[in-house]
């Protein structure tokens, strides 16, 4: 067996009484504990929270060493104590333009500098140009109101077209499409194709020179002589200087051509509103108008040649004359979503401005093109078959 010197000892000594007056736990005790000893130690520890500081005192507790006092609550941390606030002079702050929001201006609303000149205007040498100019416009600075201005011409009344008719119309309208995408258009783009430009001009100018005589009746019928000598002097003028209306001198000497028709005399004379209704090949109507093609009839010139070959003839070229001028609004028909409404809709407001419109304007005044009746050429009476005047041919 080793021996030890005096100063093994010695350090041996000092770690034992670091020991003991170091905080300890159930496995730095020195002494072995006895199990009710361990028992007691982890429950006083448990009491304590597991706190290092209450380890000494749990085991001479453990031990028997120490009477039963009470253990060393844990520290709570005490709430700091809001300081009271020193009152200081706040230091100036520095004012901070706010401007709006760009979505939602907020406008600004001018203050009078006194009570008298609240809603004043300012004398006009106070102003800048630009305001004096906006003035002399408008009046006052007062905002334009393009609804209130009164030198505007009233809006346009746009009735609901009257249809009670419009299944049979609705299947009379399918019928003549049918025929046109396979017989009218066909022709009319040949036409088109095979006929220069100045020679069907000349055949649209002869065709309307001879529906003039019917207009200058139908202008007089309707109180109006100043358009029938005008009808007559467009008759005159292109069927002389014309050479039988081929060409269209009469425009060069401001007689435009303005067709009159028997429907629209019944139209003035008082029958204003009148069911809608298609025809077969002729196309859109209105019972009205039907009366009046029947009255038209006997004045049109084709119609009274007797040779039948020559006025059937006339009346097919007159008819691939017109679908030809019509191959222009093809394409406004085009995807249309109800091409029944779209034509019945536009005839009867054109019809209607024939009839009524045109009786608001003075004589010197002047049609846009779209509302000329060269621009809107319909299916003439003319074309109307009769039967053949003589059996044998």
């Amino acid at each position: 067996m080793r021996a030890y010197g005096p100063a093994p000892l010695l350090v041996a000594s000092l770690a034992l009484l670091v020991a003991t007056l170091a905080p300890v736990s159930a496995q730095q005790v020195l002494t072995p504990l006895s199990a009710r000893q361990a028992k007691a130690y982890r429950d006083c520890m448990a009491a304590a929270g597991e706190r290092a500081e209450a380890a000494l005192e749990c085991l001479r507790r453990a031990e028997g060493d120490a009477p039963a006092e009470p253990l060393p609550e844990k520290p709570i941390p005490a709430e700091p104590t809001p300081a009271e606030p020193v009152p200081t002079e706040p230091a100036p702050a520095e004012p901070v333009a706010v401007e709006p929001a760009p979505s939602e201006p907020v406008p600004a609303e001018p203050v009078p500098a006194s009570a008298d000149d609240a809603g004043a205007v300012p004398p006009a040498d106070a102003r800048t140009d630009a305001e004096r100019d906006f003035d002399s416009l408008y009046g006052n600075g007062q905002p334009y109101n393009p609804v209130a201005d009164p030198t505007l011409p009233p809006p346009a009344n746009v009735g609901t077209a009257y249809d009670p008719w419009e299944r049979y119309n609705r299947s009379m309208h399918r019928f003549n499409n049918a025929v046109d995408r396979s017989v009218a258009r066909p022709l009319a783009r040949a036409y088109v194709r095979a006929v220069p430009r100045p020679v069907r001009l000349g055949v649209s100018n002869f065709f309307n020179n001879l529906g003039q005589p019917v207009s200058a009746v139908n202008a007089l019928l309707q109180g109006k002589p100043a358009q029938a000598a005008h009808s007559l002097g467009r008759f005159v003028v292109n069927s002389t200087l014309g050479i039988a209306g081929i060409f269209d001198p009469a425009s060069d000497a401001k007689l435009d051509n303005r067709r009159e028709d028997f429907g629209q005399t019944l139209g003035v004379w008082g029958w204003k509103r009148s069911r809608y209704v298609e025809l077969p090949l002729f196309g859109p109507r209105t019972l009205r108008d039907t009366f009046g093609m029947v009255a038209d009839a006997p004045l049109s010139p084709v119609r009274g040649i007797e040779e039948d070959k020559v006025r059937v003839g006339l009346q097919g070229l007159q008819l691939v004359d017109v679908r030809a001028q019509l191959l222009s609004v093809d394409s406004l028909r085009e995807g249309a979503e109800d091409d029944y409404a779209l034509v019945r809709d536009a005839w009867m407001q054109r019809r209607d401005y024939q009839i009524f419109g045109d009786r608001q304007l003075d004589s010197d005044d002047t049609l846009p093109d779209y509302l000329k009746d060269d621009n809107n050429p319909i299916v003439p009476v003319d074309a109307m078959p009769v039967m053949p005047t003589d059996g044998s041919n």
